[in-house]
């Protein structure tokens, strides 16, 4: 069982910045493949940023290209999202996912075996 708690979400202006962390329990954490996802009331969730477990490998959804960074500390289990420049269109709730056994970093909702509660994220304008 991998429990994910993430932190670091609040209310910031547009063009502000946040960090959010994501700690994560387990002692094979530098295994997992760990993503970022968002959920928007009344939207689906969706992908955000990946990364490999050795940190080498990101991939990230078209829209935080050039203004969000996932970045890992194996040696804290733990794992974050750097957020600049941010829009109105980024609030939402944001989750740490783990995946389990993964080789590669991947966008699949299904693929992430285990999820944090959520932090709210709110961008005004």
């Amino acid at each position: 069982q991998v429990q994910l708690v993430e932190s670091g979400g609040g209310l910031v202006q547009a063009g502000g910045s946040l960090r959010l962390s994501c700690a994560a329990s387990g002692r094979r954490f530098s295994t997992y493949i760990m993503g970022w996802f968002r959920q928007a009331p009344g939207k689906e969730r969706e992908f955000v940023a990946a990364i490999s477990w050795s940190g080498g490998s990101t991939y990230y959804t078209d829209s935080v290209k050039g203004r969000f960074t996932i970045s890992r500390d194996n040696a804290k289990n733990t794992v974050y999202l750097q957020m600049n420049s941010l829009k109105p269109e980024d609030t939402a709730v944001y989750y740490c996912a783990a995946s389990i056994g993964g080789l590669r970093v991947t966008s699949r909702k299904d693929e992430y075996n285990y999820w944090g509660q959520g932090t709210q994220v709110t961008v005004s304008s």
